[in-house]
């Protein structure tokens, strides 16, 4: 008897390859139905939404306008929009856009971005406010609880950020970064050497060893006691452990610029940049470790290839026009 095939909606296929990471694959499939059906909206959004995943936001931002031309109220549109905003660090048009959003489909999700918009504006009580239209009635959603408590200690009121936490670990006991901020709220007022041989002990257990958040949580004390190179090995260890967070790639190159270790500062936040383009602080400290290896002449080339990867930010022009201006002298007294 022949094995029977079961039909998976194309949505579902979709879905199931994004949730796995296989974008390239989800990104063919979407593409080929597109060419069948090049009007179907459903088909723009999921491709924008894959777009956005990989960075690639001038993409994006084409494929929702072309669905917000014909619909300027269209929720998905509006959603994906705002979270194009937010990544090119302008809260305020993604509140906007989830607004927007809000106003024509009333989901718990754009109440938990227009928060976070918020919290980036520093508009903290407002964000409370927007997290408690869901925690009155879902006092137990692990999303709002983690962004209620990021926001508190963004506000520097750690007792309640930690009962929060605390909250959270009750529901969820397995999270390692709810268990690692816990650790570091309840340790705020202990000294750092006295920490820091706890957080090794843990890391030296079997079961902690693998723990990203644990060995990010030590090397943040080990930097705050200016032990930068042992800080430095441990972010290495964290950013194995955790590849996809661009956090301990940045702070490991943090690390080295301040050993002056520049070769290897660059060669971590020269990754993290083509990540992230839009982070300004990993883009000076990387122009100030090729300023001092005297290679701004590569510094230029990795602008000029990140600006084709990513044509959105707009903000990489004046740096590569600052730059080109800084060898041009150069340049002449060489010829």
């Amino acid at each position: 008897m022949e094995r029977e095939e079961f039909y998976i909606p194309l949505p579902d296929r979709i879905r199931i390859l994004r949730e796995s990471g296989k974008y390239s694959q989800a990104e063919e499939k979407i593409r080929q139905e597109l060419q069948k059906n090049p009007d179907q909206v459903s088909l723009k959004i999921s491709l924008a939404e894959l777009s956005l995943r990989q960075g690639r936001l001038a993409e994006g931002r084409i494929l929702v306008e072309e669905v917000l031309a014909h619909d300027p109220q269209h929720p998905q549109a509006l959603t994906i929009l705002g979270d194009l905003f937010f990544k090119q660090h302008s809260p305020r048009e993604a509140l906007g856009c989830y607004r927007q959003a809000f106003s024509r489909e009333p989901r718990d999700y754009l109440l938990l971005k227009a928060a976070r918009a918020l919290k980036e504006m520093r508009l903290f009580e407002e964000a409370l406010q927007e997290l408690e239209k869901v925690l009155v009635v879902k006092p137990k959603s692990l999303p709002f609880l983690r962004e209620k408590a990021f926001i508190l200690n963004r506000m520097k009121r750690f007792d309640q950020a930690l009962e929060i936490f605390e909250k959270i670990k009750e529901i969820s006991p397995a999270d390692s970064f709810v268990q690692k901020e816990i650790l570091r709220l309840r340790s705020r007022a202990r000294p750092d050497a006295q920490i820091i041989k706890e957080i090794q002990a843990i890391t030296g257990m079997d079961s902690k060893k693998d723990d990203a958040q644990m060995h990010g949580l030590l090397a943040q004390k080990l930097k705050k006691a200016g032990l930068v190179k042992e800080a430095a090995a441990e972010y290495r260890v964290a950013s194995t452990l955790a590849p996809d967070n661009p956090y301990f790639l940045k702070q490991q190159g943090f690390c080295h610029y301040r050993e002056k270790k520049y070769a290897e500062a660059i060669h971590c936040l020269k990754e993290a940049f083509l990540k992230d383009p839009a982070d300004y602080v990993v883009r000076k400290t990387l122009e100030k470790s090729y300023e001092a290896q005297g290679g701004l002449e590569r510094f230029l080339e990795l602008l000029e290839k990140t600006l084709l990867q990513h044509p959105d930010q707009k903000s990489l022009l004046g740096t590569i026009r600052r730059i080109r201006k800084k060898l041009s002298p150069a340049s002449s007294r060489e010829s």
